[in-house]
């Protein structure tokens, strides 16, 4: 795993995308906790994460490039786009996928046709924005364990198979609201 911070990763930027696209994991920033991602069009990378966090089939999020991309590839009703003006904010919304090229979605959410989307405010989201990528957004812990603030308390054992840490020093702590536009009900809050 080789660390970076944010000046490094800008400045290289053209080299850190082709390494998204390759199927890298990163651990990156978010505005509330260290999230573990990868290219959500990359099904290895996807499944890498799942063995990384000991995770099952549970569906995964996305951050997407902005609320016109979840408009298009999303069914969304009038209150749920209300619900969008959130964003970029502290909040993952489920919503109901129409377009399954716009994801690896076997590998992200299986079977279910609903999936979380994610635009954290913070610097790397808008990096991903300015991109046009779609980027795989889970906690980096093992399933139940707690979720990474800070970046010096990453445990060894998940350090060999990521492959790049960008540190952005310790963050809020407090994982994203989770609302379900679908059901019409808070998951987490």
């Amino acid at each position: 795993m080789k660390t970076i911070n944010k000046e490094e990763f800008l400045n290289n930027s053209e080299f850190y995308f082709d390494e998204i696209k390759e199927g890298k994991i990163f651990v990156y920033p978010t505005d509330t906790i260290y999230g573990i991602g990868c290219d959500a069009l990359n099904g290895s990378g996807i499944n890498k994460i799942r063995e990384i966090k000991k995770r099952d089939s549970k569906p995964m999020s996305v951050i997407v490039p902005d609320v016109e991309w979840i408009k298009e590839n999303c069914f969304m009703d009038l209150e749920g786009e209300n619900e969008l003006a959130k964003l970029p904010g502290p909040y993952t919304f489920i919503v109901e996928l129409n377009n399954y090229e716009s994801i690896a979605k076997n590998e992200l959410v299986g079977d279910l046709t609903g999936i979380g989307v994610r635009i954290p405010n913070n610097w790397f989201s808008e990096w991903i924005s300015e991109n046009r990528l779609v980027f795989v957004t889970t906690s980096v812990n093992v399933s139940g364990e707690p979720h990474l603030v800070n970046p010096k308390d990453l445990k060894k054992e998940l350090e060999k198979n990521i492959d790049y840490l960008i540190d952005d020093g310790i963050l809020d702590g407090k994982a994203s609201t989770v609302i379900d536009l679908i059901n019409k009900k808070v998951l987490r809050d």
